[in-house]
Formats: structure tokens, sequence, C-alpha cells
């Protein structure tokens, strides 16, 4: 199953006040592993940045001069997330803004659902912890998902936390990347839900002491009182 992580950054909050994205990162992930693979853009919004937006995640629009409008990047994108699976947070807001850029440069195709499916890990969150805060940081916290080294939001390092963060919600992830080692003792059947032991383990077996087999016959002589044990050969 192959799905996208994707987060975008704004220059305000809503399309509808004629905001528009300046930032775009996803995450590609192949059967609940990380691939490497990734698509990021920075794109020049032809208009000023609300200042509020602008203390959040650090991009100017002197930043942005030099960087492509969004019509010259969205074939790429859209090749990019074809078929597969967006996991987003908050999806209502990222999706609107993406379904806007599209509307504004008149593309056949401008509503994301066409391209590719969408989860929204906010509500699934609300679902999983209600009444507690679900933010981004919140679950990073939830889920021991280190997210020391992002001073500012981006939509790239967004990204990959809220990979990281879907992957421990929905059961736990042993590797987040191809190469990655496992550096648990066991792993799980994702089909059977069984426990594999992995090769080479040693398991230390506990014998019971002269104390414990007696406690254990005294018990069973208590269960025979009332019929055949079936827990003694004789």
């Amino acid at each position: 199953m192959r799905q996208i992580v994707l987060d975008t950054e704004t220059t305000g909050l809503s399309p509808s006040q004629g905001h528009r994205i300046i930032e775009i990162g996803c995450i590609e992930i192949v059967n609940r592993r990380l691939t490497g693979r990734e698509f990021h853009r920075f794109i020049n919004p032809e208009r000023d940045i609300d200042e509020g937006a602008e203390r959040v995640h650090g991009i100017s629009r002197a930043d942005l001069e030099n960087e492509p409008r969004f019509a010259e990047i969205a074939d790429d994108l859209l090749d990019f997330i074809r078929e597969g699976e967006l996991i987003i947070h908050n999806a209502e807001f990222d999706v609107g803004f993406l379904e806007h850029e599209l509307k504004l440069m008149r593309h056949p195709q401008p509503v994301i659902t066409m391209h590719a499916m969408v989860l929204d890990t906010l509500a699934m969150a609300r679902q999983m912890h209600p009444g507690q805060r679900n933010s981004l940081d919140a679950l990073c916290k939830r889920y021991v998902v280190d997210a020391s080294g992002r001073d500012v939001h981006g939509a790239l390092i967004d990204a990959e936390l809220l990979a990281r963060v879907y992957l421990a919600m929905t059961g736990g992830q042993t590797a987040l990347s191809l190469d990655a080692e496992t550096d648990i003792s066991a792993v799980s059947d994702e089909k059977t839900g069984a426990r594999r032991r992995r090769e080479g383990l040693e398991l230390l077996v506990v014998m019971a002491n002269d104390a414990e087999k007696a406690a254990h016959e005294a018990m069973l002589d208590r269960m025979q009182s009332a019929g055949p044990c079936l827990w003694r050969n004789s």
C-alpha cells in the first residue's frame, strides 16, 4: 500500500482571503515503511505573508522571490501523489489550499480526491483520544516521537514527524526505513497477529525451586479433593 504524508505552509489561514501555499512537503510510505522518496518545493505566492504566519514557519516573501509558482510544480506534485493515500493532519486545511491553487490555475481536475484518497489524522486522533489535545506537537509527545530538531514549522519536517506519529498511532512500527534494523526481540506478523521469535534469540528459563514445587503440589492436593485433577499425571 502506498501512502504519502503531506503538509503545507501558507501565507495565512484561509484561501478565501486570498492566501496561498508557500511550501509543500511529502514523505512516501510503502507497506508501512518510509522509502526515502520525498517531494519538497518552496513556492512563490506572489503576495505578502501575514506576520502571524511568518512567525510560525519563519519564511519571508523575500525568501520566495526566485521560487517557482504553484502552476509550475503542480504536475510534478500530482504525479507524486497519484493513486496513493494522502495522510494529512487537519486535512480540511491543506486540501482546501491545494484545491484553491488548482482552481486558480484552471486545472481540469481541481479536486484532490480525483488524484488520491485522503486520510485525516486529526479526525483519527480525536476518535482515539477524545477530550485531549491532538495537535501534531501533542501527538509527538504522546507517542514519544522526537521533535526536538524542529525550531519552526516546516512542511517537510512536519510531514516526517506526522509519518512517524501515524505509524505509531496505527499499531507501532519496528523499522522506519527499508534499511533500518529492528531493535526489539520479537516482531508481529501483520496478517495473523502472532509473535515471531527473532533468529538466534536465547531465552532465559527459570526453574521452580523446592518450596515452589511443594506449594504447587499442595494446591493440586486441594483441587484433587473435589475430583480428578487434570494437572496431575498420577
